[in-house]
């Protein structure tokens, strides 16, 4: 009886140990992928955005763009044309599969329930049954119904669950992010158990960011560089100071040397450095002529001279309205009203 005794007093204390003393093993377990069913392809490095596209022409600019080689389009609720964008790709008549289609869900659908109604409305709106890509569009979540007023109630956590529950219904392939500080980032990472496939946030020859770009292959998410030709979008016109991208001296002498256009040397750099591409345009001439990019390669030697250049002007900051500092670890971070006192 005494060695019956003395064997389960072993047993149970090396229960104890295994279950109470270390808890934390039991917890402790590999992210899941970001892909929840077979077929389709992976992102392609070149797309078509149609932020700010007229509503009157996208559907056109997006039928024409599949039909000349294109086969990724970038869209978003937000943009408030995704029923046209949707016509464009229905008149292309890609096969589904062989079709790239990326959307975003807006700050004011950042809790569970508003979150499956906004990706479902734009499913439908763009007739794709489901979609490829589904980013948070910004790490902000806004009060339904009040405007930018900010719902400090919902973390960018809380509404990446919401995010994992959309991949895992199937709606969308993979889930991603938008506009993210590195800080907010690691974030999502630290606590994702669906974790995002990749991130689109503002890079070109004026904000190459060269280091997040690198950080993010470190871990293991692809990066989408939006406004990849800089200040060319008419919407930053007043908004910086820099002259245009294709009136600078450096490009035109690279473009001149490529035999290519500014816009095509711009966007072959983008690629070069392995983020994906995707530049906006309802013009016909522009289209053809962006995707000329992927032919153009730059000698290591180039790619020094441009890093160079980098003027570290950020073109797209809503955070000043939003009374949000946005990019606050990132070149050219938010200043709001009273920053520049609280530096004195």
């Amino acid at each position: 009886m005494t060695l019956f005794k003395a064997i389960w007093g072993v047993l149970f204390v090396g229960a104890y140990l295994c279950f109470v003393a270390t808890p934390w093993t039991l917890s402790v377990r590999p992210p899941l992928t970001t892909e929840r069913h077979e077929g389709g392809i992976e992102i392609p490095s070149f797309g078509l955005g149609t932020w700010l596209s007229d509503r009157e022409k996208v559907a056109h600019a997006v039928e024409f763009a599949l039909n000349s080689g294109y086969n990724h389009v970038d869209a978003a609720l937000i943009y408030r044309n995704e029923d046209e964008t949707g016509k464009g790709i229905e008149a292309a008549k890609l096969p589904r599969d062989k079709l790239w289609v990326t959307s975003k869900l807006w700050n004011a659908d950042h809790r569970a329930k508003e979150a499956t109604i906004a990706v479902q409305k734009s499913i439908k709106d763009l007739g794709v049954g489901y979609l490829d890509l589904y980013l948070m569009h910004w790490p902000v979540a806004f009060i339904p119904g009040e405007g930018t007023k900010i719902d400090e109630s919902t973390s960018i956590v809380d509404t990446w669950r919401a995010m994992e529950n959309i991949a895992r219904s199937g709606l969308a392939r993979k889930i991603g992010i938008s506009n993210f500080s590195k800080r907010d980032v690691q974030k999502i990472m630290d606590s994702c158990q669906i974790c995002p496939y990749a991130h689109e946030f503002e890079t070109h020859p004026y904000l190459q960011q060269q280091e997040f770009v690198d950080w993010h292959k470190e871990i293991g998410v692809k990066v989408i560089a939006y406004s990849p030709l800089a200040n060319t979008n008419p919407t930053y016109k007043d908004k910086q100071r820099l002259d245009p991208i294709l009136e600078d001296p450096l490009w035109i002498d690279l473009a001149g040397k490529k035999n290519a256009t500014v816009a095509q040397a711009v966007l072959a750099w983008g690629l070069q450095r392995d983020t994906i591409v995707i530049p906006k345009s309802v013009h016909e001439e522009y289209i053809l002529e962006n995707i000329g990019a992927v032919d153009i390669k730059f000698t290591k030697e180039e790619m020094e001279e441009i890093a160079v250049h980098d003027k570290k002007t950020r073109m797209n900051d809503p955070g000043r309205g939003w009374g949000i500092k946005l990019f606050a670890d990132l070149d050219d971070p938010t200043q709001l009203d009273g920053d520049e006192e609280d530096e004195l």
